[in-house]
């Protein structure tokens, strides 16, 4: 997925975001790389996962039926392999890192394995995955402060929800493969009220990032920063229409501008 990165700066963003309010600041250049590698890594391992869990599924759907291993590329044994070997990668990271973060990336490692399978029984699968893409949140602060305050946690919820809200928006655009396919997600749960469950999920992002921006201590500028977010939230609103696939897909994609200005807000919040 290198030439498709908008996950992993998704999984990245919001942990830089967190990096910066851990350490008050500029954290080290080393955490940044072991942090931005760890997100890379997990975020190839989650995929690597889902590909092979689903690759009869793949072959059906026209979106994914040229992925490596269904498209014959990639033979499931070499897959098998190149998971190990971004595994064996991530375990010289926890060298890394603190006590505590280390048993964090540990508790990371079955929710990205079981993740690809919720949408065979669960329709809400994206709150996993917004718990694992977030997880580095999480670890910014074990490892910066070695501790993580509730207000951390607020942070880390926000950026939860607000990843089910976007990745509903994406899901939309799989809604009649899934359906097919019998695989279950919060855009077949929510229906034609996508539009209200999603605001809801924004509104909630919003008011845990308030939270958690007062709990901290930050500046004037991280809320005026969180104002254009709510704003981008409202227009992501007026444009989303649940039969309008492509335009979903434009959506998503515009939220690594949230992750920017998340990022952005914790700087100006952090630093003046």
């Amino acid at each position: 997925r290198l030439d498709r990165p908008v996950g992993t700066w998704l999984t990245l963003l919001p942990c830089l975001a967190a990096l910066v309010q851990a350490a008050e600041g500029w954290p080290t250049l080393f955490r940044l790389f072991i942090f931005s590698l760890g997100a890379l890594l997990m975020r190839g391992i989650g995929c690597t996962f889902n590909d092979i869990f689903d690759r009869d599924f793949d072959k059906k759907v026209e979106r994914t039926r040229f992925r490596p291993l269904t498209s014959g590329q990639l033979s499931l044994k070499n897959a098998v392999w190149f998971v190990i070997g971004q595994l064996a990668v991530c375990g010289l990271l926890l060298f890394a890192i603190n006590p505590y973060s280390r048993w964090m990336a540990v508790a990371l490692l079955p929710i990205v394995i079981v993740y690809p399978l919720c949408k065979r029984f669960t329709y809400w699968p994206q709150i996993v995955l917004g718990i694992g893409f977030n997880w580095g949140m999480l670890m910014a602060w074990s490892d910066t402060q070695n501790t993580i305050p509730l207000a951390a946690i607020a942070m880390w919820a926000g950026a939860v929800l607000w990843q089910v809200g976007y990745d509903s928006v994406y899901a939309y655009v799989d809604m009649r493969d899934d359906k097919m396919l019998g695989l279950r997600s919060t855009a077949l749960r929510f229906q034609e009220n996508g539009k209200i469950w999603i605001s809801g999920f924004y509104a909630a992002t919003a008011a845990l990032w308030l939270y958690g921006g007062v709990a901290l201590d930050m500046s004037w500028l991280y809320f005026v920063v969180l104002a254009i977010i709510a704003g981008h939230f409202a227009w992501q609103m007026v444009v989303f229409d649940v039969r309008r696939p492509d335009r979903n897909f434009m959506l998503f994609r515009s939220n690594m501008a949230v992750g920017v200005l998340l990022l952005v807000g914790a700087l100006g919040g952090t630093l003046f």
